[in-house]
């Protein structure tokens, strides 16, 4: 072969090669192309995938830990004893006010159950719901501050058995007459007709639910707190004889100007107690036995057992 055949030769192979190279590129590049829409479509149809923060210290190691397990989100604390079981079907009601508007609103309510005499013999009428829901809470603790009382302070003085037998004016016993001064506020308790006083409660708990939420319990149901209470106090122990009291000793130049308000019970038991038990104990067992049996009507109400159907009889 010539050398001018030798060229032509070599310039035929050359253009076969470039076509066949163009030809190899045009089908990767299509290939390419074909996987890259391939996992464009499937990582759209895929969730993100989840990324896990590692250490510097397991990544030098090589050994990584799983990922810690997702925190699960806050329970709501379930209602035990939902108001609505007291009425279900109740009657039709003007509508409530506002929180801090409803004083008139409920001195008129309790007006009409309880009358206005006793009313104001006996309740603050002045934030009663807010009095009412703070004093609930305080009962079952260590101090319940009169200053929030929904009901007027007992009137006269604690008496003790100082200077009778064998007690002195600083360790003494609580007078079984002390159960005297509380007499006309268990009577009047006694009266209320309970059944319309527990409907009157489940009408305006609104305000009653309000009031607790303010206090501190944004995610708290004031009628299981009511229930938790009574149980507390249904708790209370009964004396079987005088309870010994001793006067708290009072340091410094100023004296108390009613002393009688700072006897203690000696027993470290009873001194434990709360302050709704220890009310109850100093009214004397004959008013506390009255006041649980009020207690117990009010909490069969507010649980809704009284609405409970009645049992079929057996068939004969």
């Amino acid at each position: 072969m010539n050398l001018p055949e030798k060229i032509n030769a070599a310039l035929t192979r050359q253009e076969v090669m470039k076509k066949n190279t163009s030809g190899w590129l045009i089908v990767l590049v299509l290939a390419l192309l074909a996987a890259g829409a391939y996992l464009w479509w499937h990582n759209r149809a895929l969730p993100p995938p989840e990324i896990v923060e590692v250490a510097p210290a397991a990544v030098a190691s090589g050994v990584v830990d799983p990922a810690p397990p997702a925190t699960p989100a806050p329970v709501e604390p379930a209602i035990k004893y939902p108001v609505e079981v007291i009425d279900p079907a109740p009657a039709a009601s003007p509508a409530l006010p506002a929180l801090a508007e409803a004083n008139s609103f409920v001195t008129d309510a309790l007006t009409d159950l309880l009358g206005r005499k006793q009313v104001l013999t006996f309740l603050q009428l002045d934030g009663f719901v807010r009095r009412a829901v703070a004093t609930v809470d305080n009962l079952s603790r260590p101090h319940a501050p009169p200053l929030m009382w929904p009901v007027n302070p007992t009137p006269g003085k604690f008496t003790t058995l100082a200077g009778e037998g064998n007690y002195t004016a600083g360790e003494t016993a609580i007078s079984p007459d002390n159960g005297l001064r509380y007499t006309p506020f268990v009577l009047f308790v006694e009266a209320i007709n309970t059944a319309q006083a527990v409907k009157l409660y489940a009408r305006l708990y609104p305000l009653f639910q309000q009031a607790y939420v303010e206090l501190g319990y944004p995610k708290g149901y004031f009628n299981d707190r009511l229930v938790a209470v009574i149980d507390h106090l249904l708790a209370a122990p009964v004396p079987t004889e005088p309870l010994k009291v001793s006067l708290t000793e009072v340091r410094g130049p100023l004296k108390p100007v009613r002393p009688w308000v700072t006897y203690e019970f000696t027993d470290p038991a009873l001194n434990g107690l709360s302050a709704g038990q220890k009310i109850l104990l100093r009214m004397g067992p004959v008013n506390e036995r009255r006041m649980k049996a009020k207690l117990a009507d009010i909490r069969r109400l507010v649980v809704g057992a009284a609405l409970a159907k009645p049992a079929e009889p057996a068939a004969r």
